[in-house]
């Protein structure tokens, strides 16, 4: 059976409106012991779109399916191409606002650590140590014959020279680095194989469809039931990966807050759920909290 993504989420009750005021939020991380669940929203100011916000990239898009990847060497090279042109724009954003006071934050002590459903590694970029990123990474490839992992940028290296000339007009760029282009477009795209054996090459990346490593899970829940609260940051909180641990600190007693300007599945558990954009958000509490940003902006590899 193929698994599809969760496109959209429709509140089935009344939930609280969202507010403006920062004030729980600056109570938690004055206490420290926050642990940030970061989702696509914390990115978009740096130029990479979310999947369910306002103009989402599920509203034009869908995201490949590990069924469908492994299944298919022509998905493989639609992937492959559309991602290889994606990886040009989405490995040189920066991080942006949001990012920085994360990692401001942590440089002061205020959290217990960060989990991230994104896969672009700017929480990395600003400054923040240690992340566990639930969903993988784009920066990583692994074969999945022989398990070898490598860097993305010795196998872009790899596709320009096998694909010399490939410059199609992408009608967008979405979350997971896939730029949105035609059949037509990718249909002499030459994929590469594995260096090391030969075997398929995939992103080291979590597809709809593929389970999150058990491992991976546990050590989240770990931090969960360490913290002294979660923090979520730009996510809708739609799939089970990142509402599972909202479900868990609730039933703990551990409180929830969420900053995110539209509704999310996890607002009921949640203290309170603000309302405001993310990088404006936490550059106020960064400010509040006698905490100032640091001005460098690490370019990803």
């Amino acid at each position: 059976m193929r698994m599809r993504p969760t496109l959209s989420w429709t509140p089935d009750e009344d939930l609280p409106p969202g507010t403006t005021d920062l004030g729980p939020v600056a109570d938690a991380l004055d206490a420290g012991g926050v642990l940030v669940l970061s989702g696509a929203g914390i990115s978009t100011e740096s130029g990479i779109p979310d999947y369910r916000g306002e103009g989402g990239s599920l509203s034009r898009h869908t995201p490949m399916t590990y069924q469908d990847f492994t299944g298919s060497a022509q998905a493989r090279r639609r992937y492959w191409a559309r991602s290889h042109l994606g990886w040009r724009t989405f490995g040189r954003a920066l991080p942006n606002a949001g990012h920085l006071a994360v990692a401001a934050f942590a440089r002061r002590g205020l959290l217990s650590g960060v989990i991230t459903q994104n896969v672009d590694g700017l929480h990395q970029a600003a400054g923040s140590g240690g992340v566990v990123e639930l969903h993988g990474s784009l920066a990583r490839v692994v074969c999945l014959s022989c398990g070898t992992y490598s860097p993305r940028r010795e196998l872009a290296r790899r596709l320009e020279e096998a694909n010399a000339g490939f410059a199609p007009v992408a009608a967008g760029i979405n979350p997971d680095g896939d730029a949105d282009l035609t059949d037509e477009q990718v249909a002499d795209f030459r994929v590469l194989p594995c260096a090391n054996c030969g075997g398929v090459l995939k992103p080291d990346v979590v597809f709809f469809g593929e389970a999150v490593p058990p491992s991976r899970v546990e050590h989240c829940r770990r931090l969960v039931g360490e913290a002294t609260s979660l923090l979520v940051l730009g996510s809708s909180l739609t799939v089970m990966s990142g509402l599972r641990f909202v479900r868990q600190a609730a039933q703990a007693g551990t409180p929830v807050l969420i900053i995110n300007r539209d509704p999310t599945r996890g607002d009921r558990h949640a203290l309170t759920r603000i309302a405001l954009p993310l990088g404006a958000a936490l550059t106020t509490l960064a400010d509040r909290l006698g905490i100032p940003p640091a001005d460098d902006r690490a370019r990803l590899d």
